[in-house]
């Protein structure tokens, strides 16, 4: 018996948020909108986003004993993510500094701080925490070795999803683990380097599972999604919205996906329902704030 449904490790940011009618050029200066602060960063996001769906939900993730760390524990508090994992202080909160333009399309610039010092030993550490979990999610706003760390953390019978973002090359030993690797088009072509070799997601999705996922999903914004596994490679529509922000809807998406995993959906069936859910996310400002219920998500 698990005591949650997901487990998410990685990055807890404050969003310090500009609207601009346009974002600068080089050397270019221009006015915004008030400053607005919300909670952020990819794990912190991907916990508030799987508890406001029902799923029970741990975050282990490092906050500076500070405003912004009061923040973020307050709305995973709120949300109600089990904190037990959140650890304070070694730096300051990390900090996303972000643009949003009419369209609702962001410009992200961050700070780790404090995320920088979630350490391989924090991890080990927080061993229960793994054992207790049916799906572990993380993404690459952490140290690249406190994610390998975290695959060698994995309790049998555990699923590992991993979005790797900001992305990076990834060592084998994590994409052997990942089922599935999350990725958008510009994380994908990072992944796969010189091996991409075509202009088709279909293409990208196959010659990353030759890399060793068990599975991937490649989102394609509003074209939807593509899901792999084994030789099945199969589209997922996206949902029509007006979007007002895109700050942190992939991360709704992919909190949604483990989630529905972890309770036995397929992998077509879950992509599905994150598609919902993050187009639910879209359709409000901010990132934490804009998540919905599961009975949103079905109203949608």
């Amino acid at each position: 018996m698990y005591d949650y449904d997901l487990l998410v490790v990685g990055s807890a940011n404050a969003d310090l948020v500009i609207g601009v009618e346009r974002r600068p050029g080089a050397g270019e200066t221009v006015l915004g909108t008030d400053l607005a602060v919300h909670p952020g960063g990819k794990g912190a996001n991907q916990a508030v986003a799987a508890a406001r769906l029902g799923a029970r939900t741990a975050l282990l993730a490092r906050v500076g004993d500070d405003d912004y760390g009061r923040l973020l524990l307050d709305s995973q508090r709120a949300a109600g993510v089990d904190t037990v994992g959140v650890l304070v202080g070694g730096a300051p909160t990390g900090v996303a500094l972000i643009t949003v333009d009419p369209s609702g399309d962001n410009s992200i610039v961050v700070s780790p701080g404090a995320n920088g010092r979630l350490a391989p030993g924090d991890v080990r550490a927080a061993a229960s925490l793994f054992h207790a979990s049916r799906v572990v999610s993380t993404q690459l706003e952490v140290p690249l070795e406190t994610v390998v760390e975290v695959v060698r953390s994995l309790a049998p019978g555990s699923r590992f999803v991993l979005n790797p973002s900001p992305p990076l090359p990834l060592p084998r030993e994590v994409l052997d683990a990942c089922d599935p690797l999350i990725v958008n088009e510009h994380e994908a072509k990072v992944v796969l380097g010189d091996a991409r070799v075509s202009d088709r997601p279909e293409d990208w999705a196959r010659i990353l599972l030759a890399k060793g996922p068990r599975s991937v999903v490649v989102t394609l914004g509003a074209e939807g999604a593509l899901v792999a596994s084994g030789s099945e490679v199969s589209r997922v529509p996206s949902v029509k919205v007006e979007a007002v922000d895109t700050t942190g809807a992939g991360d709704a998406f992919t909190a949604a996906l483990a989630w529905r995993l972890g309770t036995g959906a397929s992998l077509a069936e879950a992509a599905a329902y994150a598609a919902r859910v993050g187009a639910a996310a879209v359709t409000r400002a901010g990132a934490q704030a804009s998540y919905p219920t599961a009975a949103e998500v079905e109203a949608l």
